[in-house]
């Protein structure tokens, strides 16, 4: 069996201590975050580590039993030293793009990033151009395409078990780029195609006006026929629900996937039209941490090269549609086309924000305060 080496750039929580913060399940089954999955992987070796902070490079090193020797201050050091087949890309957005393009051109075979992709297009179509010329692949960590219950929906989907899909609908109260990339990705998994075309709402006419992120509503039209809608503003009782609506079937995500349930016709009902009755959703025949999915999956690419199962281009795509949202609110509520031509568009995801100091460190420091 080929061993893998490993590196992790940017070391903070979703770098290394993600997963310590996790206390039952639902859309998450750990190892999840990167240190922890590639320090769990049978067939990979995590090696080094960078970041920029010394403090959040000593608890990654004392973690994850690294000596200093092979944790960096800077990346380009460690891609130059460490001879890397992984990598992942932990780091503020606002900073992201051109990591994973310098670790793509330093010869690493598989790149897992940090989602959004990006802040703008133009850098998420950098990324995949220069990932697609190196060779590299390119996993962004929309992370539901690997838990076990919504690839067990996909397959039943791709099964025609649900007869055509018509809609899928997506309640998830966050902002359109950060954790809205989870909403986005999500739906666009389950409706298996490409959006051609999309109408926004956004939260408000000044919001829409900013680069900043933002809630919205949006409809999404896609080319194999299925419509989507997306609630990202306050979702009540049902943030995070996801609902997938077929000819024959339906499948429904609630509770930030604590419960599925499995919806299809049963003799009976008006003039013996059927009734739509509940049965158990069938449990995966295999459940590990959706790190360790993702680490398998990222080998395979490497070793057939077949795409992740959140590629580059769907980690842009989601920055695209969320951005064509946005644009659908700026021009009055008009049907907008997917792909953008301006690529100089983008969201100022939430997360970058006070990313001067680690969100880690500063709570490390107001604990101390």
């Amino acid at each position: 069996m080929t061993t893998y080496r490993a590196g992790v750039i940017g070391l903070g929580r979703m770098g290394s201590t993600f997963d310590d913060e996790i206390t039952q399940g639902g859309s998450i089954f750990l190892p999840y975050c990167h240190g922890p999955s590639y320090h769990a992987a049978p067939n990979v070796e995590l090696v080094a580590g960078a970041d920029p902070h010394e403090e959040q490079a000593a608890i990654f090193g004392e973690r994850w039993g690294l000596s200093t020797d092979h944790l960096y201050s800077d990346y380009r050091e460690m891609l130059e030293k460490e001879r890397l087949d992984l990598v992942s890309v932990c780091t503020t957005a606002r900073i992201r793009s051109g990591i994973v393009q310098d670790a793509a051109r330093a010869g690493v075979k598989a790149i897992w990033a940090e989602k959004p992709i990006a802040l703008t297009l133009e850098e998420a179509d950098a990324m995949v151009r220069v990932c697609q010329e190196q060779g590299a692949a390119l996993a962004v960590n929309c992370a539901r395409r690997w838990n076990p219950f919504f690839s067990e929906a996909r397959q039943m989907i791709e099964a025609g078990e649900l007869g055509d899909i018509l809609q899928v609908t997506v309640y998830a109260q966050c902002g359109l780029s950060h954790n809205g990339s989870h909403a986005i990705d999500v739906l666009r998994y389950l409706a298996g195609g490409n959006v051609e075309w999309v109408f926004g709402e956004m939260e408000s006419d000044e919001a829409a006006a900013g680069e900043d992120d933002l809630m919205g509503n949006g409809y999404l039209a896609f080319d194999n026929g299925v419509r989507g809608y997306l609630r990202s503003m306050p979702c009540g009782v049902a943030s995070w629900e996801v609902d997938v609506i077929g000819e024959k079937g339906r499948i429904r995500s609630l509770a930030n996937a604590l419960e599925f349930e499995l919806i299809r016709m049963a003799p009976g009902g008006p003039r013996d039209r059927g009734v739509p009755a509940k049965v158990p959703f069938p449990w995966p025949v295999r459940m590990q941490g959706m790190g360790l999915s993702i680490v398998e999956n990222l080998i395979q690419a490497i070793e057939t090269g077949a795409p992740p199962k959140c590629s580059g281009e769907d980690g842009r795509a989601a920055l695209e549609i969320a951005v064509g949202l946005r644009e659908s609110h700026r021009r009055g509520g008009v049907k907008v086309n997917l792909p953008l031509a301006d690529r100089s568009l983008g969201i100022r995801s939430s997360e970058i924000r006070q990313d001067e100091v680690p969100a880690r460190i500063r709570r490390l420091q107001q604990a101390s305060s």
